[in-house]
């Protein structure tokens, strides 16, 4: 690798450079969120902790995870130890700060490994495509933004998921394995679950000579044991305690707390945005064309975007349709990865999995769509067809970030950082990605609605950032969310259609 120019050592060390000049950023609630957690687990004993409700940031992780908060609290009381103090809420001492800043910084170095193993491991033809896809993931302005910034810890976790993805075609044992790991960690991850559930059993469980007709179940008993027994182990060390306290039902109503509403506070560019943004406009023509509208919804301060959502003029939508219309979705990819359960086809249904659960689920939060971004980026240089669909998802699902930093001093480095990520890696990509036989004229005429897409943002961004407040003040504060939501919406859903088409198509 040492042809490969930037490093992605040398890249590591200046991106975190980089990264600790925003210790003093703006940090949001998820800060105190999870220095909340680091308290419970040092200070209460296991069985208290998914009761405890001091705080109303409760803790709505797997075990393992909540594991994990134990583990640096233990660190972090050479930091600080009032921060490890239950009662202390909101407490943001200077070394509060540096720890949970520097621990995020620490724990992304899994994602680094994985990266590394995606580049080391690439054949020698397609290297700098590798290296090019991993040194945009390194810099992912989604991550400087929810992880760097707003505050969490996506970096540790989707090292994991990449690991995972990665070692799934030499080693679907250890790929389940470390999914399932992933799950104990964060259930989010479950959107992904059915890919990898065909996957290792096509894949792994039934050998090659498997058929539906005639009837071959070829099945590989010896790797299914192996399989069964590994998953069975890990979700036993994470929930077993649980089982034998009785606290199952308590656990499973903090990670699925369904009581919420429709649409996450920030509207997550989604179905579901682009369904309340049409509701909005049918208010102002619904007297006009004779429909009824729920006034109860229109007298809602939230509109639904927490807890329960009701809308004004289109029928509500209840759990249900969400699980359904995302399972089937879900059904289109599945069935062909059984048919060709090829790793190609695995990375394919995976990403369209999380299109499927991003775009139909029941409140999705926005930061959910780097669960798109990142297994889609290993796709993205595979043919000129992908890069196209990758493109619109790469503007609209970062752009669709930005409300989550509000405050005018992160406005310059939210919109410059993510504009020049933009420019050199779609500009990259373009360079890399093979024409597959596409001629300039085929590859100008796919380009054109990504192209427009990026123009219409920039008007997008000013006004919402900019020029609404100046002209309305406090005035119509959801109009600016509305706008970037459904915006972003549109590309992550044209996204999806292309890269289904792909797919099914291939």
């Amino acid at each position: 690798m040492s042809g490969l120019y930037p490093s992605l050592k040398d890249v590591t060390i200046v991106a975190t450079a980089f990264k600790l000049l925003l210790l003093p950023a703006y940090k949001s609630t998820d800060f105190e969120v999870h220095r909340n957690w680091l308290a419970l687990t040092h200070s209460l004993p296991v069985q208290k902790w998914y009761y405890e409700n001091t705080s109303e940031w409760t803790l709505d992780y797997p075990p393992f995870f909540a594991a994990f908060e134990w583990c640096m609290s233990h660190v972090a009381k050479y930091f600080d130890p009032r921060m490890l103090e239950v009662q202390n809420l909101g407490y943001d001492s200077f070394n509060t700060v540096l720890f949970q800043r520097l621990s995020v910084i620490v724990t992304e170095l899994v994602m680094v490994y994985a990266l590394h193993r995606l580049v080391a491991n690439s054949p020698e033809f397609t290297k700098r495509s590798a290296h090019a896809i991993a040194l945009s993931i390194l810099l992912s302005p989604g991550l400087l933004i929810i992880d760097h910034i707003h505050f969490q810890y996506n970096g540790f976790m989707y090292g994991i998921l990449l690991l995972s993805l990665l070692v799934a075609k030499s080693s679907p044992l250890l790929s389940g394995i470390l999914f399932a790991a992933l799950l104990c960690f964060k259930h989010i991850y479950l959107y992904l679950a059915p890919a990898y559930f065909i996957y290792l059993l096509r894949a792994y469980c039934l050998g090659p000579n498997f058929s539906i007709w005639p009837p071959n179940p070829a099945i590989q008993f010896f790797n299914s044991l192996k399989l069964g027994v590994s998953i069975i182990t890990i979700f036993a060390t994470a929930f077993a305690p649980f089982v034998w306290w009785g606290q199952i039902p308590q656990l499973l109503s903090r990670l699925f707390p369904f009581a919420r509403g429709l649409c996450h506070a920030y509207w997550a560019p989604n179905i579901w945005a682009m369904y309340s943004f049409i509701d909005r406009c049918l208010i102002l023509i619904a007297p006009k064309l004779g429909l009824a509208i729920n006034q109860a919804a229109l007298s809602s301060g939230t509109r639904g975007l927490v807890g329960n959502t009701s809308f004004a003029v289109l029928p509500d939508i209840t759990p249900r349709v969400t699980f359904v219309l995302t399972l089937l979705f879900m059904a289109l990819p599945l069935v062909k990865l059984f048919m060709h359960p090829t790793y190609e086809n695995f990375l394919g249904s995976v990403t369209l999995c999380a299109f499927s659960s991003f775009l139909f689920g029941w409140h999705v939060h926005e930061k959910a769509i780097l669960l798109i971004i990142f297994p889609f980026s290993l796709l993205a240089l595979n043919s000129r067809h992908h890069l196209s669909s990758f493109r619109p998802l790469a503007v609209a699902g970062h752009v669709s970030l930005f409300p989550l930093l509000f405050t005018p001093a992160e406005f310059p480095i939210k919109t410059v950082y993510t504009v020049l990520w933009l420019i050199v890696f779609l500009y990259t990509f373009d360079k890399l990605a093979p024409s597959g036989g596409v001629n300039e004229y085929r590859r100008w005429l796919m380009d054109r609605p990504a192209t427009l897409f990026v123009i219409v943002a920039i008007p997008l961004v000013t006004y919402c950032s900019l020029i609404h407040g100046l002209v309305f003040g406090d005035r119509l504060g959801f109009m600016p969310l509305m706008f970037m939501s459904s915006y972003s919406a549109v590309g992550v859903v044209a996204s999806w259609v292309w890269l289904m088409g792909v797919y099914l198509s291939n």
